[in-house]
């Protein structure tokens, strides 16, 4: 019954998807339901009356990716690093809703990020590659900080070849340059300029001193 009422709710609700990059639109009515994040592929939700369940819809030309993320997930099985996954619907997955905050807005907040983060998202990375899967797109917003360790969001590319080189690029920085602005809110301009810089360009030709110099170098002018 529980199933029932949640598709029949989330039937009210549609997931368009607006080109590469580009976040998804959701339109429709329904009272039952929160929208707490939006991607390039699908939207996710709570329901009121589940609220410990978050419910990823897809839009409907991106069901294929729905396919993939469920293989995934099955593969990963159960990790303390990644949020439980329940099942599937026609076009939504079902996982645990985590409490927590991104590292996306731990940095628009000024909120400490620590070093424990940095290695529960190495650890989670060699368990993935241990179950036979490729790790990527470990970007800001698809790491959560929860109880002060690391909880990984979205495993949709985990299947795709290639390193994007996403956390190698923000494991440096955090490394040899966080500390400058460590407990500061990074206004929103700049993280979105260093997040179009990064996909303009073309990881494998990236180097990762020169790219985090010139953050350092933005940040130190919007700082003034």
């Amino acid at each position: 019954m529980e199933w029932d009422i949640v598709e029949k709710e989330l039937s009210k609700l549609k997931v368009t998807s607006n080109g590469e990059n580009e976040l998804v639109t959701v339109k429709g009515d329904s009272n039952k339901f929160e929208c707490i994040g939006v991607g390039t592929d699908a939207a996710v939700f709570r329901f009121l009356y589940l609220p410990h369940y978050a419910f990823k819809v897809f839009s409907n030309d991106k069901l294929g990716k729905l396919e993939q993320e469920n293989e995934v997930y099955l593969k990963l099985g159960h990790s303390e690093y990644f949020p439980v996954y329940y099942g599937r619907g026609f076009n939504f997955l079902v996982i645990r809703f985590e409490e927590g905050i991104t590292l996306y807005d731990c940095l628009l907040k000024g909120i400490h990020i620590p070093k424990q983060v940095i290695e529960d998202v190495d650890n989670a990375i060699n368990y993935v590659l241990g179950r036979g899967l490729n790790p990527r797109d470990i970007h800001l917003k698809n790491v959560l900080l929860h109880e002060g360790k690391a909880k990984l969001l979205d495993v949709s590319e985990y299947m795709k070849p290639g390193n994007d080189k996403r956390w190698e690029y923000l494991k440096e920085g955090y490394k040899e340059y966080y500390h400058l602005f460590e407990g500061r809110a990074l206004p929103l301009w700049i993280i979105e300029t260093v997040r179009k810089w990064y996909n303009q360009a073309k990881p494998e030709s990236l180097n990762v001193q020169d790219f985090i110099k010139d953050v350092i170098v933005l940040f130190r002018m919007g700082s003034k």
